[in-house]
């Protein structure tokens, strides 16, 4: 197996990232009052899970909405302010864009945002804000797995979060506030 071809091949796309678009979303993040809700489906969702509690755990408070669930009743996390970001590789996720109905049902007003490999029809006409990465070309033998999809949202992600930590002024103090054990939470209060 060839991994630097491999590591190559990814971040080639991860020097292509729209770099722009995630700046207007961190904007527009860091000039909302409302929670961050993501949600995603299969691995996608492990990534918009995975963003969510690094936004709440450095002052951004976030929440994962698992798209199926929110049908039976978890979508009474959404509040009116809040913001929802959703991440899908092909765009096309059935269950993520049946959320996108189910938020506009709320009338709540509650912008839309996406992390997406391509922008379907549904997300263009939906979405106030959209970070598009690809499409992407899998690293994987079959092209199927996630993996250079995943790649691109998981650093578009730790993007977003530095950029928040860095215009919100979070401190150091202040993340030991929200991490009491642990490594990090004995590193943060030296």
């Amino acid at each position: 197996m060839d991994y630097k071809k491999i590591i190559s091949k990814e971040i080639e796309y991860l020097q292509n990232l729209p770099l722009q678009q995630i700046e207007d979303l961190v904007n527009f993040i860091h000039d909302s009052s409302g929670k961050v809700i993501t949600s995603g489906m299969g691995k996608a969702g492990h990534i918009a899970h995975t963003f969510a509690t690094t936004l709440t755990s450095t002052g951004t408070p976030a929440y994962f909405l698992h798209p199926s669930e929110a049908q039976h009743g978890d979508l009474g996390i959404i509040q009116p302010g809040d913001i929802v970001i959703v991440f899908s590789n092909s765009g096309k996720t059935r269950e993520v864009l049946e959320l996108i109905e189910l938020v506009n049902q709320l009338n709540y007003q509650n912008p839309i945002l996406a992390i997406v490999g391509q922008l379907d029809e549904i997300l263009k006409d939906n979405c106030k804000l959209s970070i598009v990465y690809g499409p992407v070309e899998e690293v994987c033998p079959l092209g199927l797995t996630p993996t250079t999809s995943t790649t691109c949202m998981s650093v578009i992600s730790d993007l977003i979060v530095v950029s928040l930590i860095d215009k919100g002024g979070f401190t150091k103090k202040e993340y030991s506030k929200f991490h009491h054990g642990g490594y990090l939470g004995h590193k943060s209060r030296k």
